[in-house]
């Protein structure tokens, strides 16, 4: 139960942004940088999965089924995420994820327990067979994920704005000499000697 639970947070994590999680935006973000496209589609898929394959897990409701979903989202954090840090988790490697898919085909080996609504059902399946098919359902879910997000082109980048009409850059002048100052005080006071012979003149 407390497995499933668990689960169920991480999914919550991807689909709601509840418990400090990323939401649907920031998933799909992380999951468009790994490579699985159309990234929205697959983060709601890995959402989905780890919610309700946790709920049914908590439930003790088609295990083997609940065990094969998240086996698959497990394998493939692997595989995109972790596989290339090593195992231990301190160098942020796979082995919390190992472990989960090791205590996943332990409950299918050994079953839900009494407790559970398949015993109450009487459609309990369990055994080292079970466990075994389990693990092979959730592999080939995997790697069917990985592979259609292989084959998904990736998002065009949007258009940039179209550029404006070029503006024209007026020449520069100083200050002083839009005031009339420094330099505009020899044209002046030539053009008013040239007013003062023009008056002499006539």
């Amino acid at each position: 139960m407390i497995i499933g639970v668990l689960f169920m947070g991480h999914g919550l994590q991807k689909l709601k942004g509840w418990f400090g999680g990323p939401g649907p935006e920031g998933t799909a973000q992380m999951f468009e940088g790994l490579g699985l496209r159309p990234a929205r589609r697959h983060a709601t898929a890995a959402g989905v999965a780890e919610t309700a394959g946790g709920a049914l897990l908590a439930a003790g409701f088609l295990t083997p089924v609940a065990g094969a979903t998240l086996t698959s989202v497990m394998a493939t954090a692997i595989h995109k995420v972790h596989g290339g840090n090593g195992p231990w988790n301190t160098s942020k490697g796979y082995e919390y994820n190992l472990v989960l898919i090791g205590a996943l085909l332990g409950i299918a080996d050994t079953g839900p327990g009494r407790l559970s609504v398949d015993a109450a059902l009487g459609i309990e399946q369990s055994g080292p067979a079970v466990a075994v098919a389990q693990l092979a359902a959730g592999l080939a879910g995997s790697a069917a994920a990985i592979a259609i997000g292989k084959r998904a082109e990736a998002p065009e980048p949007e258009p940039e704005p179209a550029a404006g009409p070029p503006q024209e850059r007026k020449p520069y002048r100083p200050r002083f000499a839009q005031r009339g100052g420094p330099a505009t005080a020899p044209a002046e006071a030539e053009a008013e000697q040239a007013e003062a012979q023009r008056e002499a003149s006539s």
